[in-house]
């Protein structure tokens, strides 16, 4: 049985939501589910490799949001086996069904580390938001409310990587304060 077909795969369940429509859900759920633990592990990827300056902070904010990560990996999967579908949760399953792209192995310095994840938050936070409208309009609102707590959480943190990122205040000539942008964040016009 392909993989395909496993996310989609349904049993027997006395909950009242329609099978057609259960079924739509729980493939969404495994995409995230792939999502979730494919970004679980560029985080810890991140918490072994990071050097630099703020190694230790960063350090342990990396290992508390893939701490974050794996509690979200866990309901995600529970919600498809409570919908009466099957998780799909290999290493191996997560990474041929991720919608983030590959982590880059090359970087080791603390701002690349905290770019290449805020470049994978973003996307993510954004699959969230659209699973919620996606789950609202099937009517499954448990769905969408575990995605909206997700969603928060997600968005928390992509502020606490993209605060590592933003402006920079510098003094003026004149003693005002001026404002230098960073370069723009990938998918952001």
């Amino acid at each position: 049985m392909s993989d395909n077909k496993l996310a989609s795969r349904l049993f027997p369940t006395r909950i009242d939501i329609p099978a057609e429509a259960r079924s739509q859900i729980v493939v969404l759920l495994n995409q995230t589910l792939a999502a979730t633990l494919d970004l679980k592990t560029q985080v810890k990827q991140a918490h072994w490799n990071v050097k630099g300056t703020d190694f230790y902070q960063l350090h342990e904010l990396f290992d508390e949001i893939a701490t974050e990560l794996e509690e979200y990996v866990d309901m995600v999967a529970e919600r498809v086996t409570a919908l009466g579908g099957y998780a799909v949760g290999t290493a191996r399953a997560a990474a041929s069904n991720s919608i983030l792209p590959e982590y880059p192995f090359e970087i080791l310095d603390g701002k690349d580390h905290v770019t290449a994840l805020a470049d994978r938050f973003a996307p993510y936070a954004k699959h969230l938001r659209e699973a919620i409208a996606k789950t609202d309009d099937l009517g499954d609102l448990d769905t969408a409310d575990l995605y909206t707590e997700v969603s928060r959480t997600i968005d928390k943190r992509l502020w606490f990587l993209e605060a590592h990122l933003q402006v920079a205040e510098i003094k003026g000539e004149n003693g005002a304060s001026t404002v230098k942008a960073t370069k723009q964040p990938v998918g952001v016009k």
